[in-house]
């Protein structure tokens, strides 16, 4: 095959010029076409974290419960009895942009693999979503396209959708957000993993055919938009759910018997990765024969056959004498099962395709060889505080109440997660969409269940974005807390714009350090996770939005908390010692319409204070001393208050917590990070045991209706609001506005 010669196809497939050096030099000639693409793919950014690398370094990713951390398909923590839970976020931004609902979907299929690759059967989806203004035109099909693929593929490969989290801004119409997460569970004695290959063993192809859909996403995923690159569709993958199924009964089936020495599902970059990523894993070889991989399509060239990213495909190293075995069981799943090459000992990668070698380069450099940048980058410039006096007190808090309950970010999200199934497989006490700070899964046949989340604030992460960055932990931290549970580690997902722009380099390096600060602080370490740069549209990057997917562990499944608890007499009551904050709030944006430098700084962070009302929450939910809990966090109180009072159908009457050290609007409305809300009744208050800390009680529930209770006027009665017409607000923005009614 004729060698490529010119650095511009080289830039053509994203390999700038150094690269172009780096890589002739390691062959020590041009390479062809289909090594050309090979190399672009291996090492784009979305393979390679060219620009993030050396700064995901400095996450901690062990401590005692930790099985593996990154550089496997996903995290595996030990839960105890011998079991583990298995779990990986990963974004589909661009693709769900151009194609929402396959998308979306293949999204949810490819990190269901991830899990599954791992020998875990998944037991729980989660998803988080950014979507542009609601007045921007794309962005009601957008939500409409995004939330029919997660539903239309998870629906359909019977896995719950569990927790999420769905956020508008106009900073993401362009570029939308669509990051998805799986959990699942295994036996820590029948863990797979991609590394463990040797030499002379029979590489096998299993699960779709291979087509030409998804060709060159992982270079698509590696760089900017510009308007009308709907034109790139063809590179959105297409997926089959009910394929999917099969593949995960025919691969944990195979995985019951001794069958696999390594396995890899095939993602970004497809045959490729899934190659390169075990024989570089094993510090071996591969011989493939194209001519062998199962196609859908005629004529496909072997450069086609290596960077096509079709769904629902895995590959897998077998044992000596275990083919037959492996090829009864996938050929009774109805699914294809080929024998496509062998493992070496040469360390190369060589492809024949009708019978000539069409690709012969060694293995190392695609992946030691990789870039990895010190991109340049600059201080993110500190916001000055907000001045909260220049702007007029509001008359009625229950008008501001309404606002902000109503506003896209606060408003109920219902219209999403009905859409999706949340209890298949039954083991789902509850959804953190209708109920929690966290969803909670049963694990199978025992008393007790995995605590799931997923978080950011990318408004506090603009702000500041190491302050920011130690927030989005820290939040995973609590809402895990809320439930009862014992927060252990997370995955994440890094989206940020262009590395490749110092300022934008800044926020990147400077969140990173506030969430492995945070990490660190509160002994919750990343074990997998995923970083999807160049969100940009035509020069104008996202707003930093690095999400956290938090995962704990409920010993006894009768010891959790909800919001939807607090009983009419309860106490309302304020565990927290921060003051609370207008900055970078959701009062400064949606009451006041403030946005960029003039929402000023985010609330201050104390990690050792968030651990320690944490602890001191997990405590009184395991003792059973409340009967509802709830973090404080966009809104402040008065949105926590109001949300728990929305779960248990029961008003409350709320009075400020600090009177004359703050300003009642800033304690009602004021944003806090390490604060909880509990209801609990007076019998429950009387057995608390502080334990140094000085909970506040707030207000009672009651009625029918939210009350302030408040210096503010001699008039009360303008600072209240019907839990009839909250509701309303509440529910039926999101509803009215997918109808068109806005």
């Amino acid at each position: 095959m004729q060698a490529v010669q010119s650095e511009t196809d080289a830039a053509g497939h994203g390999i700038n010029a150094e690269e172009w050096d780096r890589l002739v030099t390691r062959l020590g000639r041009s390479p062809n076409l289909v090594e050309l693409g090979i190399y672009s793919v291996m090492w784009s950014e979305h393979c390679s974290y060219k620009s993030s690398r050396r700064h995901l370094s400095k996450f901690p990713t062990k401590n005692e419960r930790v099985i593996q951390g990154p550089g496997e398909n996903a995290g595996v923590i030990d839960i105890g009895d011998g079991q583990a839970a298995i779990f990986k976020m990963e974004s589909h931004n661009h693709p769900s942009y151009i194609e929402p609902y396959q998308g979306a979907a293949t999204g949810v299929g490819g990190i269901l693999r991830d899990v599954f690759t791992m020998g875990a059967r998944p037991i729980a989806l989660v998803n988080a979503l950014r979507f542009g203004s609601p007045d921007h035109p794309k962005t009601r099909s957008l939500v409409a396209g995004v939330v029919a693929g997660i539903g239309g593929y998870g629906n359909c490969v019977g896995v719950p959708t569990v927790a999420g989290e769905t956020q508008f801004d106009e900073g993401y119409n362009g570029n939308i957000l669509v990051n998805a997460m799986a959990v699942g569970l295994a036996d820590q004695d029948k863990i797979f993993y991609a590394r463990g290959a040797t030499p002379g063993n029979q590489i096998f192809y299993v699960g779709s055919k291979t087509g030409r859909d998804g060709i060159h996403g992982a270079t698509m995923a590696s760089a900017e938009f510009s308007e009308g690159d709907e034109e790139k569709r063809p590179t959105v993958q297409v997926g089959d759910p009910f394929t999917e199924k099969l593949l995960i009964e025919a691969c944990l089936e195979l995985m019951a018997t001794d069958a696999i020495q390594a396995i890899q599902d095939m993602g970004a970059a497809g045959l490729t990765s899934s190659s390169v990523e075990m024989a570089d894993k094993g510090g071996i070889g591969i011989e493939m024969d194209l001519d062998k991989v199962p196609q859908r399509e005629t004529g496909m060239t072997a450069y086609e056959i290596m960077l096509s990213e079709s769904q629902e495909r895995m590959l897998m190293v077998l044992k000596p004498g275990k083919e037959d075995l492996a090829k009864a069981i996938f050929e009774k799943y109805d699914l294809d099962a080929e024998v496509i090459g062998m493992t070496t000992d040469t360390g190369h990668m060589v492809l024949k395709q009708f019978g000539e070698v069409v690709c012969d380069i060694p293995v190392a450099p695609l992946a030691e060889d990789a870039p990895n940048y010190d991109r340049p980058w600059v201080e993110p410039k500190a916001r000055a505080p907000l001045d909260i006096s220049k702007y007029p007190e509001p008359e009625d808090y229950g008008d501001v109440l309404l606002k902000l309950m109503s506003s896209p970010d606060m408003a109920s999200k219902r219209w999403i997660w009905e859409q999706y199934d949340r209890h298949v497989m039954g083991d789902t006490v509850d959804s953190s969409q209708s109920m929690g700070d966290a969803a909670i899964v049963r694990i199978h046949g025992t008393n007790k269940a995995l605590a799931i989340c997923s978080d950011c604030n990318p408004h506090y992460v603009a702000a500041d974005p190491f302050e920011g960055g130690k927030a989005v932990v820290a939040e995973a931290y609590r809402n895990l807390s809320s439930v009862g549970a014992t927060p252990i580690a997370i995955t994440d997902n890094l989206n940020f714009g262009n590395p490749e722009k110092p300022a934008t380099m800044g926020y990147i390096v400077k969140a990173i350090e506030g969430m492995a600060e945070a990490c660190r602080t509160l002994d919750f370490p990343v074990v997998s996770g995923n970083v999807s740069l160049y969100n940009e549209t035509d020069g104008k990057a996202i707003p930093p939005t690095p999400v956290v997917g938090g995962v704990g562990l409920i010993e006894d499944v009768s010891k959790i908390a909800t919001l939807k608890g607090a009983q009419p007499g309860d106490k309302l009551v304020l565990i927290g010692e921060s003051a609370a904050s207008l900055g970078a709030s959701l009062y400064g944006r949606a009451f006041l319409g403030l946005s960029g430098e003039d929402l000023g700084p985010p609330p201050a962070m104390d990690l050792g204070v968030s651990m320690k009302h944490s602890d001191f929450v997990r405590s009184l939910v395991e003792q059973g001393l409340v009967n509802a809990v709830h973090d404080v966090s966009e809104g402040g109180i008065g949105c926590a208050a109001s949300e728990m009072a929305l779960a248990g159908a029961v008003g409350v009457t709320l009075c400020a917590p600090e009177p004359g050290e703050v300003s009642e609007l800033t304690q009602i409305f004021g944003e806090r990070t390490d604060a909880f809300l509990v209801a609990a009744t007076d019998d429950q208050l009387a057995k608390w045991e502080s334990k140094g800390l000085l909970p506040s009680v707030i207000g009672t529930f009651g009625g029918d209706e939210i009350a302030f209770d408040l210096g503010v006027s001699p008039d009360v009665t303008r600072t209240k609001i019907a839990l009839s017409t909250l509701r309303d607000a509440h529910e039926g923005w999101l509803p009215r506005y997918m109808k068109g009614d806005d």
